[in-house]
């Protein structure tokens, strides 16, 4: 048996007719399924970040300069770029029970290889193999939200979810650097390791793949939500790798669009997370205590924004998600006119904005994914928000050298006003989408009159 055949999709059983039970089991498997697949993702934020509390003493102990320093990061960078379209494409004809859990513990091996080893050759090697394999938890999510729960509820569900990024990147400080400086950094990449093999194991337990799977309906039949003229024939097992990957994403111009909305939002995203503290501190003169104080407000900011573009992606507008994506973009844009324009020293004026800032960006970070997973397929959800994860990356890229150089030569002027372009065109890419709840493909043909 190939390891093709040991990930591939469950098989579907017979439907349940007991109605009672198909309720039981629903309330118990989408509560179990989403408990698992929140503490599943948060672990892998626990072996992506591990590295950055290992920097210094690489640096003192073993003599990396910034260069290399940087190059890994890079590296990870562009191996988890490149794995979030690829693995989008696996993950789509695979269990997620098995391809989210077994990228997680290979995760967890490749950040205690990176702490047993001392050149950089090495360090290259399984920071290289640790970012492919952190591609492997998105699809995996993507496609249990998408088949668990239904349009009208999603957006709520998947804000909820995306909370899991802000929890991990919340905790891994903590535990890291309390661990570095009491056992030295070698530890600090073998907790976080075991960590997640130990998630790994908890995901293979809990998790399991469709509600088909387990003999209960599609959720669009069990919760009666169907979105507008989407067909209530029953649903294909599976679609071919070509149909996923040419007929939902490449031949669909919603997630061409979307796609390069993520790119934008993932350049002001990064831009803002990597370039703010130097900018508070050069520009406003704070010390790093008072910029870093003013620069956490940022995550806090994006955890309860992640939470309001879902609901009201759900509640105002009824299922739709780019209206939010259109608002919150303007809203950022016009943060930044006013963050560049109040020149007042205040740090609590400072981490207001840092504050805003998080809240505005992660509302269309998480729904422009969700927005490519609905104009896609169900079946398609991994591959749709890969391919728009690639140019999120490629943003978030363009966030880091070519806007320090264009920062050093014209100064923190041109960097707003770079972010600002960024913002605009992040508003205006979605706004055609506006009315637009899911792709036509997958609209019941209507019947043709005489």
């Amino acid at each position: 048996m190939s390891v093709l055949d040991f990930l591939r999709p469950a098989p579907y059983t017979e439907e349940i007719k007991d109605q009672e039970l198909v309720k039981k089991n629903y309330k118990y498997w989408r509560l179990r399924t989403f408990y698992a697949m929140y503490v599943g993702y948060a672990f892998y934020y626990f072996t992506r970040k591990s590295f950055t509390f290992a920097m210094p003493a690489l640096q003192s102990e073993l003599g990396l300069g910034k260069f290399e320093l940087g190059l890994l990061a890079s590296i990870l960078s562009l191996s988890y770029g490149a794995s979030k379209f690829l693995s989008g494409i696996l993950g789509d004809k695979s269990n997620p029970r098995y391809f989210m859990s077994i990228g997680l513990i290979l995760t967890g091996i490749f950040n205690l290889l990176f702490g047993m080893s001392s050149t950089l050759w090495a360090f290259a090697v399984f920071w290289g193999l640790n970012g492919w394999f952190q591609g492997w938890g998105w699809p995996g999510c993507a496609k249990l939200l998408t088949h668990w729960y239904s349009q009208s509820e999603r957006g709520r569900w998947w804000s909820i979810w995306n909370t899991s990024h802000n929890l991990g990147g919340a905790l891994i400080p903590i535990i890291a650097a309390f661990v570095a400086e009491h056992f030295g950094w070698r530890f600090a990449m073998y907790v976080p390791g075991v960590l997640c093999i130990l998630g790994g194991l908890f995901l293979i337990n809990r998790l399991r793949d469709t509600p088909q799977s387990l003999g209960l309906p599609p959720i669009e039949k069990y919760r009666n939500d169907y979105p507008n003229g989407m067909s209530r024939a029953p649903e294909k097992n599976e679609l071919s790798t070509r149909e996923i990957l040419v007929e939902y994403v490449l031949k669909n111009k919603f997630i061409w669009i979307l796609a390069f909305a993520q790119f934008f939002v993932y350049a002001i995203r990064t831009a803002v997370n990597d370039w703010s503290m130097l900018y508070l501190i050069e520009v406003k003169g704070y010390s790093n205590m008072t910029a870093g104080l003013c620069v956490c407000w940022f995550e806090i900011g994006g955890f309860l924004g992640s939470l309001a573009g879902g609901w009201s992606s759900d509640i105002l507008f009824r299922g739709r998600r780019n209206p939010v994506n259109v608002l919150f973009a303007l809203a950022i844009f016009v943060l930044l006119i006013g963050f560049r324009a109040i020149t007042e020293t205040s740090p609590f004026l400072d981490a207001s904005f840092q504050f805003l800032f998080g809240f505005f960006i992660f509302g269309p970070q998480m729904l422009i994914g969700m927005a490519a997973a609905e104009l896609s397929h169900k079946k398609a959800a991994g591959t749709a928000t890969g391919f728009a994860g690639c140019f999120a990356y490629l943003g978030a890229a363009a966030a880091g050298a070519p806007l320090g150089a264009l920062t050093k030569q014209w100064g923190w002027d041109s960097y707003i006003l770079a972010l600002s372009v960024c913002a605009a065109m992040a508003a205006l890419l979605p706004l055609p989408l506006w009315s637009v709840k899911t792709n036509p493909k997958n609209l019941e043909r209507k019947p043709e009159t005489a």
